[in-house]
């Protein structure tokens, strides 16, 4: 890795494991090791260092952000529903303090009531929604302009 590239996290939460068969009609068809690879290649196409995770276990997502902090530049987060529940998450993001952006496949503020509420932009630089695995190219791109930014300034 060059000395000058930033590394990134995605991070997603429960259920995401279970992409690609996990009702394809509102969460596509590309599974969880597509979309990472996706990730990576487009990462190093934009000279980031980009390493995934998952986990079903809110405790585990908490451990993966504390454990991000001073290792890695920014954070790419799909929580899933905890994203509609969890204060400790946003804490989290809030106390590490690293440019993080909330992904979501689907577009949340379509969806149900319960969904349209988020815990995590409330620390997030920003949220994309809607526009399944694309988003994180999205989310990529993003991170990209926002440490760029911040290492000019």
């Amino acid at each position: 890795m060059d000395s000058d590239m930033h590394k990134i996290l995605v991070l997603n939460g429960p259920n995401l494991n279970l992409l690609g068969t996990r009702q394809p009609e509102v969460y596509g068809n590309e599974t969880l090791a597509m979309l990472e690879k996706r990730c990576i290649d487009h990462g190093t196409a934009l000279r980031l260092s980009v390493e995934c995770e998952q986990t079903n276990h809110e405790g585990a997502l908490l451990d993966a952000l504390h454990g991000a902090r001073g290792v890695y530049a920014g954070i790419i987060l799909n929580a899933g529903a905890y994203t509609h529940t969890s204060v400790a998450l946003m804490d989290a993001i809030y106390s590490i303090e690293l440019p993080t952006v909330e992904v979501h496949l689907s577009n949340i503020h379509a969806r149900e009531e319960f969904r349209h509420r988020s815990y995590i932009s409330r620390a997030a630089i920003g949220q994309i929604c809607g526009f399944g695995t694309q988003g994180y190219l999205m989310a990529l791109d993003a991170l990209k302009t926002h440490l760029t930014k911040d290492d000019a300034g």
